[in-house]
Formats: C-alpha cells, structure tokens, sequence
C-alpha cells in the first residue's frame, strides 16, 4: 500500500509560512485527488494512508441496522457523541429510509471491544461505526466486518487496518499548534503541565508526537510533570492537584487534549496557585466557569466537540451505505480554534460551571457538504443531514 510522506509542521504553520507547499505533493501521493483546502490538512498528520477499500462498494439494501462500538461511555462528551449519532440515524426515517441503532461499550477493555464488534458481524449488520480504544488491536475484527461485506468507519481515532474509513482529524498538528500558543502567548519561556488523555488511545498517541515535536523547537518550554486525566473530569482533577502538591514551582501553562479545562482551573484555584494558561478543547462548563470567573480561566485551543464529531461519523458512513466511494481510507476534519477573545461568541446562558453535559454548537456546520463532497469520486447530498436542524446548545 502506498501511503504519504510524513512532514515536520502543522498545517498552520504552512498556511500562515509556505503556503506554496500545499501542493508539493509526490506524484504517488493519495492526497493528490482532494481539493487543495483538504490536501492541506494532511500536513504534519502522523496517520498512514491507503487507498479505499470502498472503491467499488455497491449501495446497501434498507432497511439500514447501524451498529456503534464504542471503546468507553465514561465520560460526558462520549455520551454526547452517542446521543447525537442515535439522533441522526433515527432521523433517518423522516428522509424516508429504515434504519435502527443499536451501541455496545466496551469500557476500555479493548479484548471485549473486539468481541462486541465480532458479535455485530454476527448480527448482519448494515454498517459497524466505532470511537476505537485502539489503533491496531481491533484489526482482525475489521477485516473480518470487510469481509462479511459490512464497512467500518471510525471516528475520535483511527484505526490502522486498510479495511476501515476513518473520520478524523490532524491531531499531531494540533498538539504541535497547542505547544506553540503556549509558546507564543507565554513569551517562549514556560512551565508546562502535560496533561493527556487516555494512555495509548490513538489521539493521545497523534497529539503527544505533535507535542514533542514543537518542544523540540521551543527549547523555552520545560516539562513539570506528565500525568494521565483519561479524560475524565474526575481524574484530572485528581492527577493535577497531585502534581501541583509535588511540584512547588510555578506552572505557567496546562497543555490538555480533553474537555476538561474547567476542572483543571479550579484544581489551580484550590491549590492556591496563580491561573495558568490552559489549551484544550472548549466546553459549557469551562465556558459557564469563564463567566463567573473570568480572571481564574485562561484559555487557547480549538472546539473538538461531540456534535460535530458525531455528525461527520454519520454522513460519511451514510454516503457509503448509498454507495458513494472514498478516494481515501483517512478522511481529516478541520478543527474550530477557539481564542480567548472568542469565549463570548461561545458562551450561551444556559451554560455554568456545572455544566458537564452542554457543549457549545458551532453557528455554522465546520463541514459543508460541498467540502465533504471533496472525499468522494461520487458524491450526492448525505442522507437526512441538515445542519439547520442540529440541536442547540441550550435546551429548550
């Protein structure tokens, strides 16, 4: 399989520098069919390529049985994802078509993750989607779903099997980006707490090379400790009043990859230390707690929400199931950024310190169908998607 060259910079760093690099692809580049907006995204991406193993995948037959296996429903934004993805696919019926939803968790046991996905083999279903809990374990198990004629598409972390469509996003570039706001907003002299997500998951292995690389460009940045929040709200205020208790010196800066912003913050105010700067991902708890708090939270990062997340899984598996055909098994997904002079456009009432499970809505959809269309040799309009009809962010 061919698969494309690696870079050593975001693709920020070669839209804001070298914008002419965007096409200096080599001529076997599986990049080399996307539109050139798309192309870009693939710079500094550390996930290996292949071609399509749905060039050819023929429509399937309704009425649509949607499988979702699901590597851990412990925290709030995966339920979000859950949610919204159950909500799409039931949806369906109004545009005409049958389909039903079914979900296993395998709560981080990724032996029983595999067992779940041979057990949806066995039920014939239409399509298996997947938040994988790892990049190379459940290869077997997606080919064997390829095998029995039923794709698998991932979401929130790739896999590496040749079988599978994976829905991403350039995490490596974005934990390169991250360090170097750090960098730029902290002068380029820094303490920095590393805080990552689940340990070994496929986006926390993409984000801490992405990481790594840019502090070996910002040799003002020093590492104060490495822990482990999973995630999790809970954890990561315990892994981060731990390091703060252990660690006397001053922390300037909380590199984070998880939604758990707000909780980091109140970890520095319990602890009596000065706000750090924290990147992340946006949420309405961190928001709610940016309203009462606006001199306790500072924060830089990007909005890696369930939503949309859940939303680009469904038209990308749906346009499969209708018989369009991949140019790629990868397909990256540009990610919001969310600067601290932004917090406001963000906010909403409804939303406070202790609200874990309200995650803002972008006003407008972060994948228009005609950038999505760029993905397909065939494409048509993704079944039963309309943006305008995406739950707010406020309950009614």
């Amino acid at each position: 399989m061919k698969t494309l060259l690696k870079y050593s910079v975001s693709a920020a760093a070669i839209a804001a520098c070298c914008a002419v690099a965007t096409t200096a692809f080599a001529a076997d580049d599986l990049t080399a069919n996307l539109p050139t907006d798309l192309k870009a995204l693939y710079i500094g991406a550390t996930n290996t390529l292949n071609p399509s193993a749905y060039s050819d995948f023929k429509p399937v037959a309704k009425p649509w049985k949607w499988c979702h296996s699901e590597s851990y429903q412990g925290n709030p934004w995966r339920v979000s994802v859950t949610n919204e993805l159950r909500r799409l696919v039931e949806g369906l019926k109004a545009s005409g078509v049958d389909a039903t939803f079914e979900i296993s968790d395998s709560n981080n046991d990724v032996g029983q993750q595999i067992s779940q996905i041979r057990a949806f083999i066995d039920k014939k279903c239409s399509i298996i989607t997947s938040i994988p809990g790892s990049a190379t374990a459940l290869n077997d198990a997606v080919e064997a779903a390829y095998k029995a004629g039923i794709p698998f598409v991932t979401a929130a972390g790739s896999v590496t099997s040749p079988d599978a469509i994976n829905v991403d996003s350039n995490y490596a570039a974005w934990g390169y980006d991250m360090i170097k706001a750090i960098a730029k907003l902290t002068g380029g002299k820094a303490n920095v707490l590393m805080v990552e997500g689940i340990a070994g998951h496929p986006i926390v292995v993409q984000e801490r090379a992405g990481a790594d690389r840019a502090l070996k460009e910002d040799a003002g940045l020093k590492i104060s400790r490495n822990v482990n929040g999973n995630w999790t709200a809970n954890v990561t205020k315990t892994v981060v009043l731990q390091a703060l208790a252990t660690n006397p010196a001053k922390i300037d800066a909380v590199w984070t990859t998880g939604s758990e912003s707000r909780v980091i913050a109140e970890a520095f105010a319990q602890a009596g230390r000065p706000a750090p700067l924290i990147t992340g991902s946006i949420t309405g708890d961190a928001l709610g707690y940016w309203k009462a708090h606006p001199d306790r939270y500072r924060f830089t990062g990007h909005a890696v929400l369930p939503g949309w997340t859940a939303q680009t899984l469904f038209r990308v598996s749906a346009r499969i199931l209708e018989g369009q055909h991949p140019k790629l098994n990868t397909l990256l997904i540009p990610i919001p950024a969310v600067a601290s002079a932004d917090l406001g456009k963000w906010y909403q009432s409804c939303m406070a310190p202790d609200s874990v499970s309200i995650f803002p809505v972008p006003p407008a959809d972060p994948v228009p169908e005609a950038v999505l269309d760029g993905y397909f040799v065939n494409p048509a309009p993704s079944p039963g998607w309309d943006y305008s009809k995406v739950p707010g962010a406020c309950p009614k």
